[in-house]
């Protein structure tokens, strides 16, 4: 072997992403002696900025979280305090919410595949690149990115840190105008959803096979994403406020974010984890399509993230159709509410994965205490573990510069948050 070597590599600060990540790498001959993923995110206190709040400013608040995944916060924050208040807000409220969320996963998916996962697939820099050559693709992307942000803007009056969301409900009710124009954008989406999940399969996706465990709601009569219990491909079967007994964030000393296990192993949230887990829960239209894949499901190939991306877009549509078709004006946008005190959980799927909240609550219904897990640190160790299987299948022989591209990809295909996702990689690989 020659002797150790270190090489840096930097890609430039992107405009408008936050966070930043590293990874280093030892490798001794074709094994990896040392791996770590840094993340560098300094701490943002959302928990304890929400101590002290009355339970109703809680759904804006979290919201400015995530600029992608707003709605999922939402949902999971006016789910905990209802389910703490019993407070039923009637199956309006439920199926619109349900609407809201289609939107989220439409423009969230279709912004992670078209502009950070497919160049990678296709041989490009960038999705700017990309479109010189292909772009219906990326204009069949773009407009459905569009149509879910104006799903979201329907009842939280804006896409980005939308406002519509209360617990108990909504502020308001959408005209049947505003609904109609966009259930007929939504039926005309169909055919582009329907073909995007074929084009997805169709990409020359690496071999990674693995063995990991898969983690998502599970809900008796639907694909899950405001409800369900905590399922796991090991047979995992808990409620959401049993989330503790089974799941632990840990710190470890080379990264600023947290990583959890469950049951101290690591595991896999998202997209690729819910078909897993729930794949007879998809309408009959998106598994015949599914069915048609060169793979098998359920997968255990980390790159097929991107496929089932492209069949939960497909699904968002036809959800989001079916939701407004026969759309009425309810009575009320919201239930009655009155806070109690207690302790307030609840799970749902974000578009990366489970987004689990619990807060405690005072008899006045202010916060005293909140706790937030996000995908991103449930599938943080599951990301380390597939840099690992991954580079070692690849060969770690290969240049740095392809291995650096491998590693890009892998994160990529987590699509971790979108700062990780498109401010990535420093690269340092030391050859003993």
């Amino acid at each position: 072997m020659t002797e150790p070597r270190s090489i840096a590599i930097h890609v430039p600060v992107l405009a408008r992403v936050e966070g930043e990540g590293s990874l280093e790498i030892r490798t001794r001959g074709r094994t990896i002696a040392e791996l770590k993923l840094r993340i560098f995110e300094p701490p943002r206190l959302f928990e304890k900025l929400l101590e002290g709040r009355d339970y109703g400013e809680v759904p804006d608040m979290v919201a400015r979280i995530c600029g992608i995944c707003p709605v999922a916060y939402q949902m999971s924050a006016v789910h905990a305090f209802e389910e703490l208040f019993g407070i039923d807000p009637g199956p309006w409220v439920r199926d619109m919410r349900r609407v809201m969320y289609c939107g989220e996963w439409m423009q969230s998916h279709a912004l992670h595949i078209h502009l950070l996962a497919a160049p990678d697939l296709l041989g490009y820099d960038n999705a700017i690149a990309m479109a010189r050559d292909h772009p219906d693709i990326v204009r069949r992307g773009l407009l459905l990115q569009a149509l879910g942000n104006d799903l979201i803007r329907l009842f939280g009056a804006r896409a980005v840190h939308p406002v519509g969301v209360r617990v108990g409900g909504f502020h308001h009710v959408p005209a049947r105008s505003d609904v109609a124009e966009l259930h007929a954008r939504l039926v005309a989406a169909v055919p582009q959803a329907e073909a995007l999940v074929r084009w997805a399969a169709a990409l020359d996706l690496p071999e990674s096979e693995q063995h990991f465990v898969s983690v998502a709601l599970r809900h008796p009569a639907e694909y899950p994403m405001n409800a369900g219990r905590l399922a796991s491909s090991a047979g995992l079967d808990a409620a959401s406020a049993d989330f503790t007994q089974h799941f632990a964030e840990r710190q470890v000393a080379h990264s600023t974010a947290l990583y959890c296990f469950l049951h101290g192993k690591p595991y896999m949230v998202g997209p690729l984890a819910r078909i897993n887990l729930n794949l007879e829960r998809l309408p009959a239209a998106v598994r015949v399509v599914l069915d048609e894949c060169r793979f098998s499901w359920p997968s255990r190939n980390p790159f097929h993230s991107i496929v089932a991306r492209a069949a939960e877009i497909y699904f968002s549509v036809l959800e989001a159709a079916r939701l407004l078709r026969d759309y009425s004006v309810p009575r009320a946008a919201h239930a009655e509410v009155v806070p109690r005190a207690g302790v307030a959980t609840a799970a749902t799927e974000a578009p990366r994965g489970v987004l689990w909240h619990r807060y405690e609550v005072g008899e006045d219904g202010r916060i005293t205490a909140a706790r937030i897990v996000p995908p991103t640190s449930q599938n943080q160790a599951r990301i380390e573990a597939d840099l690992r299987h991954s580079l070692e299948t690849l060969g770690l022989e290969r240049s740095d510069a392809e291995l650096r591209q491998r590693c890009e990809m892998v994160i990529r295909s987590y699509d971790p948050c979108i700062s990780c996702a498109t401010h990535f990689l420093d690269l340092r690989h030391a050859r003993d």
